[in-house]
């Protein structure tokens, strides 16, 4: 049996005949546009302000959640996609975790402000060995992308011009987790040792989280947008 294009079968009889289609349309999905950048970037900016300003923690945690709320009312509202404002309040839940988790061990206010930030550096170290075994096993996260679209999870596998191509792919996601953390980390623990003033890795940990969240992930894109643009390799039913 000669194998053959695929069809995407969704709602809407939208056709994704190669690889590059399907993963164009998930990264697309993904990021969210410029609504889902601010989703993203504005409950960090809130907290970072409020605590340089005010140094009162409470306050910039209940201040970046209420906007995360209020930009989730939005969304229900006009009934679209909530995705980035429950990412947003997931995110500020768990940090809000180890800030108290920081204060239960009699940690300081400074303590506490760079608490908020450490599960941000956490999620990204864990995320970058976990893209990164995945491309070094030979099983790219990005080829479930594709297996998603076939039906069959892992039927991408047994064509290795695929398996290249997502392999690449992956390790493009990579690179901005990788760079959070080689660039935060050693703030963080800076800080934490004294070395630098914790009102300074503060701002620094909440500029560099914004600068290196949504722009590092367009800078991604956009060189697997120039991969994609390349080639067409097809997504095809594996032979019985």
């Amino acid at each position: 049996m000669t194998d053959q294009p695929v069809p995407d079968t969704r709602p809407g009889g939208t056709s994704i005949a190669s690889v590059e289609a399907v993963v164009r349309a998930q990264m697309s999905k993904a990021l969210g546009g410029r609504r889902g950048m601010v989703e993203a970037a504005v409950p960090t900016i809130l907290f970072t302000v409020c605590w340089l300003t005010t140094r009162e923690l409470r306050l910039a945690l209940v201040v970046s959640l209420v906007a995360a709320a209020a930009m989730l009312a939005v969304r229900l509202v006009q009934r679209s996609t909530v995705q980035f404002c429950l990412n947003a309040i997931f995110g500020i839940g768990i940090g809000w975790l180890f800030v108290v988790l920081s204060a239960r061990r009699g940690g300081s206010a400074d303590d506490q402000a760079l608490a908020y930030f450490l599960p941000g550096i956490i999620y990204n170290g864990a995320y970058t060995i976990v893209l990164a075994l995945t491309c070094i096993v030979g099983w790219p996260l990005v080829g479930f992308m594709v297996g998603s679209v076939t039906g069959d999870p892992t039927a991408w596998h047994r064509d290795r011009q695929v398996v290249r191509l997502c392999t690449l792919l992956t390790w493009l996601l990579t690179i901005p987790c990788l760079i959070r953390v080689v660039v935060q980390a050693p703030l963080w623990f800076a800080a934490k040792a004294g070395t630098i003033e914790a009102d300074s890795a503060v701002a620094a940990l909440g500029i560099l989280k914004i600068a290196m969240g949504w722009p590092l992930q367009l800078a991604a894109l956009a060189a697997m947008v120039w991969v994609l643009s390349r080639d067409r390799t097809p997504v095809v039913e594996p032979a019985p």
